[in-house]
């Protein structure tokens, strides 16, 4: 319910860095709440989608590249704007399996070793794009591979399964 307050405005509209209206291919970018937005060391926002319909990167066809493009290029731009940051100093990426799902993009700083930044969970969008380009169901088709913690209730169920 969080990241629809935040997409309808009713909390957090005072913290919006960038927000791209269109209700097909906008998104809103904010402050992550990990980060205290005074230094760039760990910088860390989060670019949430208007579209309600894409929960995660499995979602993702060539049909959403015009979203993932705007997400890119307005938000690499918006970063350097509000902090000075260029596109070539950040590591924009989608986690899989997320966190929550209503699909979400990080930015953050390319020094800053963000939790879930490793390769077995992060994703980086200009290859998700280019994968998209290359393939326009690629990620319907690929295995991703990610790690779980011992305490999470998804490693249970693969092991009940006996995978």
């Amino acid at each position: 319910q969080w990241v629809y307050n935040i997409l309808e405005k009713k909390a957090e509209a005072d913290r919006i860095v960038h927000e791209n209206p269109d209700p097909c291919d906008g998104f809103v970018l904010v402050p992550d709440f990990k980060w205290n937005q005074t230094q760039l060391d760990d910088l860390y926002l989060i670019a949430l989608v208007h579209r309600r319909d894409v929960k995660s990167l499995r979602d993702l066809t060539a049909e959403h590249l015009p979203l993932l493009r705007n997400i890119l290029k307005e938000g690499q731009e918006a970063v350097a704007k509000r902090f000075g940051v260029a596109g070539s100093r950040l590591r924009i990426y989608l986690h899989y399996q997320p966190s929550y799902y209503h699909l979400h993009v990080h930015f953050t700083a390319l020094g800053y070793d963000a939790p879930g930044s490793s390769v077995e969970r992060a994703h980086l969008l200009a290859d998700v794009i280019d994968n998209l380009v290359m393939d326009p169901t690629y990620y319907q088709k690929r295995a991703l591979t990610f790690a779980l913690r011992a305490s999470e209730p998804l490693l249970e169920k693969f092991q009940q399964a006996g995978r």
